[in-house]
């Protein structure tokens, strides 16, 4: 199998706001991201370490019957298989609309903790998709917060065909980007990098990933072009 890991990385919690008395420079959190389970007949993600261990993974196949209770839903979890955060598909939206929850989504008797919400920019609104951002790269969605944690707004920019996209935010800093990576399967890995986790942890990056998937990975026309997740996925 061919090494798809990065060299060098750290891994974060879900949100990656932390408090400090006397917070220390920010480092940034580097992992290399493979668009494949590495379940037997299964969807996915897997998302590796600096170290080349397994940090995130995301598992998804065919679903019928008692099942499909998943259906509008990805589970992103650990390498334990505990989950982390789930996105889901925002109906009865005039536009393409996911929302980030903590854990698995408050299945069971837990109210569902929202912290994201990642909205798709259409054409005629990409002019005003972030007035005070200094890229002129093409805005792809909007990212609003729905927890206190979370504050502020951003916008995410670039091409998810091309694995070059910039996470912004109201200042036009990227507090997170997919970068290109050199790979014998090609698009399929790429690395994420999260210039200030304490911001914008790993988890909810991989999850803002995970929308954009949904909304652009069946354009690309190659071996990425897979089907959407959220129709059929089921998480263990």
């Amino acid at each position: 199998m061919a090494k798809v890991h990065p060299d060098d990385a750290a891994r974060p919690g879900v949100t990656g706001v932390e408090e400090e008395e006397h917070p220390k420079p920010a480092e940034s959190t580097a992992l290399t991201v493979w668009r494949k389970s590495l379940l037997f007949n299964c969807d996915g993600f897997t998302v590796f370490d600096a170290r080349g261990g397994l940090a995130f993974r995301v598992d998804c196949y065919g679903t019928s019957g008692s099942r499909r209770r998943h259906a509008e839903a990805v589970v992103l979890m650990d390498a334990a298989g505990v989950p982390l955060i789930t996105v889901r598909r925002r109906r009865l939206s005039l536009a393409e609309h996911w929302v980030v929850y903590d854990g698995d989504g408050g299945e069971g008797d837990h109210a569902p903790r929202p912290l994201l919400s990642v909205r798709r920019c259409h054409a005629r609104l990409l002019r005003h998709a972030h007035s005070s951002s200094p890229s002129k790269q093409k805005a792809l969605a909007h990212i609003t917060s729905l927890s206190p944690a979370l504050p502020g707004a951003y916008v995410v920019e670039g091409s998810y065909a091309q694995r070059s996209v910039a996470v912004r935010d109201a200042q036009g800093e990227a507090v997170a980007e997919m970068r290109r990576k050199e790979s014998p399967v090609g698009d399929e890995v790429f690395r994420l990098v999260v210039s200030d986790p304490r911001r914008l942890g790993a988890p909810l990056a991989m999850g803002i990933v995970i929308a954009l998937d949904e909304m652009f990975g069946g354009r690309t026309g190659g071996a990425s072009a897979a089907r959407s997740l959220l129709r059929r996925s089921w998480s263990m």
